[in-house]
């Protein structure tokens, strides 16, 4: 799994609509999505850019879980 990121959120909505029920993957408020490196190249097939973050380390999922959870 890696971490990738859009340029803009049309390229994002377009692009988890195209995944959704084709490969698991998470989204986060923060404008990450983690996907199976196998989506990378259908993704690239469709015109829809995008930038690899970098590998989903368990250190990487720990900081955006982090950074999504709301102090009260």
């Amino acid at each position: 799994m890696v971490i990738i990121r859009f340029p803009d959120a049309e390229s994002e909505r377009r692009a988890l609509g195209y995944l959704a029920g084709r490969f698991p993957g998470k989204s986060w408020a923060t404008g990450e999505t983690m996907v199976p490196e196998e989506a990378l190249p259908f993704l690239a097939t469709e015109g829809i850019r995008f930038t690899v973050e970098g590998p989903a380390t368990y250190e990487r999922l720990t900081a955006l879980r982090d950074l999504s959870t709301a102090k009260v």
